[in-house]
């Protein structure tokens, strides 16, 4: 097994996925519900709201892009979109949908009003959390995901499709599947930049 260190340094965004299952949809179903239980949030609000669709679901919901993105993408550029969708995202077995649960987030900035506009970045923050958590988790199973974001433009067919509560605010899609090729070169501005220590 992995140590977490090894798990963030190898968590890359993967868009060569095939639908060959790595981990079963229980096994996979528990991961997310693990995951999910224990992220944190500010405050405990605990925002954060997760959709797993597998199987047929998963393939619906990459039909669903494809079809809005039909409406609006030039037919002469459609092409490269329909190559995109079929083969980065539903060509995997899974998808992750994370939502933020804005009744949550406009109860709390009620309770606090002190920081009633803070809690919109928190939420923001939670979100990112479970995200970057999930996303780890499955890379140390051997999956590989990207994070996409075709929201707003699909949220309201999705609420519609799965039935899903109207104040959850849909915040990224994360296709996963087998890994079939490695991500590319990754380059790391200087660590000095970004990281500053005082002794």
């Amino acid at each position: 097994m992995k140590t977490i260190l090894e798990s963030i340094k190898d968590r890359r965004s993967i868009y060569a996925l095939s639908d060959e299952k790595v981990l079963s949809e229980d096994k996979l179903e528990e991961l997310v519900k693990e995951v999910a239980m224990h992220v944190p949030s500010p405050f405990n609000m605990q925002s954060q709201r997760v959709v797993l669709l597998t199987g047929e679901q998963h393939h619906k919901l990459w039909s669903i892009v494809l079809e809005t993105l039909r409406k609006i993408v030039p037919a002469e550029n459609f092409s490269t979109t329909e190559d995109k969708i079929k083969g980065s995202f539903d060509s995997g077995y899974a998808t992750i949908l994370y939502f933020e649960d804005q009744d949550v987030v406009e109860n709390m900035g009620n309770q606090f009003p002190s920081y009633k506009e803070n809690f919109i970045a928190w939420s923001a923050h939670a979100s990112a959390m479970m995200q970057y958590a999930l996303w780890t988790t499955l890379e140390a199973e051997g999956l590989g995901a990207s994070l996409q974001h075709y929201n707003p433009l699909i949220d309201d067919e999705v609420k519609e499709t799965w039935n899903l509560p109207k104040q959850w605010k849909l915040i990224a899609q994360m296709p996963l599947g087998k890994p079939i090729a490695p991500a590319g070169e990754k380059e790391f501005m200087p660590i000095d930049e970004k990281v500053r220590v005082f002794k």
